[in-house]
């Protein structure tokens, strides 16, 4: 079965619809520029490889839909994995509430519903390479390719997104606990490895896919503590990230300035969309205790220190010192 009969059918079978590519109808207007531009290149051999200025497709309909489509789908993921890492993590009263409210999900149907949106992120991620694909075969071009490049830098290439990270950690974290060994797969071999003691998580998807994550901080060049990942998709450490936005711990990455850069991408605004990792802090805690124990001893000294000093520079603010 080809990938496009593959893909409607599961988008299908689905218990709630979710957006998803329209390849359907984004491969009948690759066709109909195929045929026209067959038609150009007999009318006129000089144009040969390149599409007339009247194609359907590079008018600027075909990348818009994708990019719409793209957005989308990105949204609708990170939006479900939040509230399903939210539901897992949740402690005391607040966890109470809000099994009560997702009206009483069981230990099962939370791993069911990671599994599925796993699986609904990387058939879209094909999806999306796949046509991209197609259209550079057909155009003779790379617009594609670098269609692809600016999906990344708009932040909706799914598999850059930081909830599929925390959603991997997640799968980690429920088969490293002895309750959950009949656990069902999340993904087919996902692994947390140290070279030199700078540690990577690593995962082989779909159609010989594989996602490698880096876990060290590029600015303290250390195993990342109370991750963040930044809206551009870099992973620092929370008080590395506070340090680079010009912020304090104790106003947090909210309060960055839009105009405060990532050190990595250079791209603006990036600080105060900010999410905690929480899934991946607490399977870096479990990977290597000892280290982890050492590194929250000196991080716990940092931050006294850091709050100290806000709280003098505020004083000092308001007695006009």
């Amino acid at each position: 079965m080809k990938f496009a009969k593959k893909y409607e059918t599961y988008m299908k079978r689905m218990d709630e619809e979710l957006p998803g590519v329209g390849m359907k109808r984004l491969k009948k207007m690759l066709k109909k520029c195929r045929a026209e531009l067959q038609s150009h290149e007999e009318d006129d051999g000089s144009n040969a490889g390149r599409c007339p200025s009247h194609c359907s497709v590079c008018d600027g309909s075909f990348f818009p839909s994708l990019l719409n489509e793209m957005s989308a789908v990105v949204g609708c993921f990170n939006e479900k994995a939040k509230n399903l890492l939210e539901l897992h993590l949740a402690s005391g009263f607040k966890k109470y509430a809000m099994w009560f409210n997702k009206c009483h999900k069981s230990h099962g149907t939370l791993i069911q519903q990671g599994k599925d949106l796993v699986t609904y992120a990387i058939i879209n991620a094909v999806a999306m390479r796949k046509i991209l694909k197609k259209y550079d075969k057909i155009h003779y071009s790379k617009q594609g390719q670098e269609f692809k490049a600016q999906a990344q830098s708009l932040h909706i290439e799914i598999l850059q997104s930081p909830w599929l990270c925390e959603l991997m950690a997640f799968y980690m974290n429920l088969r490293r606990s002895k309750k959950n060994k009949g656990a069902m797969e999340l993904f087919g071999d996902c692994s947390l490895t140290f070279d030199d003691d700078k540690p990577t998580i690593s995962c082989n998807l779909f159609d010989s896919m594989r996602v490698d994550i880096s876990l060290t901080c590029s600015i303290c060049l250390d195993a990342v503590f109370d991750p963040v990942a930044l809206s551009c998709g870099h992973i620092f450490c929370y008080l590395c990230s506070c340090s680079a936005a010009s912020v304090t711990i104790v106003d947090g990455l909210k309060s960055a300035d839009r105009k405060s850069k990532c050190p990595l991408c250079r791209q603006a605004g990036a600080f105060p969309d900010a999410v905690h990792l929480d899934e991946l802090n607490m399977l870096l805690s479990h990977s290597c205790p000892e280290y982890w124990e050492k590194r929250m001893q000196m991080e716990r000294v940092e931050r006294v220190r850091l709050v100290k000093e806000h709280w003098e520079s505020q004083c000092r603010a308001f007695l006009g010192m």
